[in-house]
């Protein structure tokens, strides 16, 4: 797809860091140059979650070079969807003013890496920016009907911090998941978290190598057709159209089944309906299922109910329940009263949408969530430090995406094959939008030819990030 904007920043002088204290400072690095590109896809078939229909995606794409004390310069690649209906389902404004919204976002981001000159860790890089582009956010906000949601930013940055990462990696002549050792990151996280992160070392709790397979969740959404009687019409265009299809076509295990939240009986109909089907088409196959109500649940109360009726309709369907992902309004802070102790106790009970820093994991675990769903999309340094706590905590722990093709994919799969005690990773641009995987299939087959229901993340052990060499 044609590039719709390209923006380059250049970053010079040299300033003394705030970074330097207990560091090797000749492993650091400053970024030099950035530039970001855009494409656009339609899906292949709408996607309907959290209340809305999705039909197409932009992707932003981050090109940086980045440089050592000694002058060796490096290339580093990040992209990721830019997911506006989810990360800003606004009722004000329109799709396209969201959107807007985001890419003059990214616009104040480049404009800010180009003031920025601090050597360091990608991890120091972001822990000064990410102030600054929420700043950048409130600032553009004054001029639309709604701000900027700091969800919405952390989505905007993240492939800058992927680009960040990836060089970094290539830099030192490792995999980015192979850069927060003792030797190139001696202290403690507590720089980033403050007490919590007070001995916790992020080399403990994200492996250098990746686990060799990894579950993929395939998406059953709100629209798709379960069995042929669903099928309007034929889109005929060589994939899976229906449930038993998609089954046989990728070996599928795992299922994710997004329901409304708002019709209990609609809700239970449909997850005992997915097992049935599914278990007919695959009797002998050890199932799992994820539930998400993408924060449509209107309290627990709703919650508890419907896993009362799926247990009572089939026990064996809610066996087969391996968690339950953001049930209610993703403003944690809205309705402390909302609880999730009792549910947590039945299944694993994530937050997703909510989770947008420490504050707010430390806030779900004070409310009785019991997990968190990690997203390459709201960047790579919450995403490891935020499963460093999780993991602290001995939380569950699961990978979601935001419909990533490409590059973005392979940045979420490696994330989920790095963090020990993920359940799995979503994979569902497979489905929507397989035009924008079209050009990394054949260089990661492991990955986007998927025959048994997992993915061979063992190859994922390139430089940087391992999508762009």
């Amino acid at each position: 797809m044609p590039n719709q904007t390209t923006r380059r920043a250049f970053v010079g002088g040299v300033a003394a860091s705030s970074f330097l204290i207990g560091r090797p400072v000749m492993t650091d690095a400053r970024i030099r140059e950035v530039k970001t590109s855009y494409q656009d896809y339609l899906y292949r078939t709408p996607y309907k979650f959290g209340g809305n229909s999705v039909d197409r995606v932009t992707l932003l794409n981050v090109d940086c070079v980045i440089e050592s004390r000694t002058g060796k310069a490096t290339k580093g690649f990040g992209a990721m969807s830019m997911g506006n209906v989810w990360a800003w389902p606004s009722k004000v404004l329109t799709y396209a003013e969201t959107l807007s919204a985001m890419k003059s976002l990214a616009t104040r981001m480049v404009e800010t890496v180009t003031k920025f000159d601090e050597f360091g860790h990608p991890l120091d890089w972001n822990h000064a920016l990410e102030p600054q582009w929420l700043a950048a956010a409130a600032n553009l906000s004054r001029n639309l009907a709604q701000p900027i949601p700091k969800l919405c930013t952390l989505v905007t940055g993240s492939p800058f911090e992927a680009a960040f990462h990836d060089a970094f990696g290539k830099l030192h002549g490792r995999s980015a998941y192979q850069i927060y050792g003792r030797d190139l990151l001696p202290h403690d996280a507590a720089r980033y978290l403050g007490i919590e992160g007070k001995g916790v070392f992020l080399d403990r709790f994200v492996t250098a190598t990746p686990q060799a397979t990894m579950p993929i969740y395939h998406s059953v959404g709100a629209l798709d057709p379960i069995t042929s009687a669903d099928v309007k019409q034929r889109l005929n265009d060589g994939l899976p159209e229906t449930l038993p299809e998609w089954i046989h076509y990728n070996g599928l295990k795992h299922l994710k089944i997004k329901l409304n939240g708002d019709d209990l009986q609609w809700d239970v109909d449909r997850v005992v309906q997915v097992d049935r089907i599914a278990t007919e088409v695959e009797k002998d196959r050890e199932w799992r299922y994820c539930l998400d109500f993408n924060e449509r649940a209107k309290n627990v109360a709703y919650l508890f109910e419907f896993m009362r009726r799926v247990k009572e309709q089939s026990a064996d369907g809610f066996k087969r329940i391996q968690y339950i992902e953001q049930p209610t309004a993703r403003d944690l802070n809205a309705d402390r009263a909302n609880v999730m102790h009792e549910a947590a106790r039945l299944k694993p009970v994530v937050i997703d949408e909510s989770l947008t820093g420490l504050d707010m994991l430390l806030r779900c675990r004070e409310m009785g969530y019991s997990g968190v769903a990690l997203k390459a999309c709201k960047g790579q340094s919450q995403a490891v430090l935020m499963a460093a706590v999780a993991q602290k905590y001995k939380m569950f722990l699961c990978v979601q995406d935001l419909t990533c093709p490409g590059a973005a994919f392979i940045h979420s799969a490696g994330l989920a094959a790095h963090i020990p005690g993920v359940s799995g990773v979503e994979a569902n641009a497979r489905q929507y939008v397989p035009a924008a995987n079209a050009q990394w299939a054949d260089r990661f087959p492991g990955l986007f030819q998927i025959t048994d229901g997992v993915l061979r993340t063992s190859t994922l052990t390139g430089l940087g990030l391992s999508a762009v060499i």
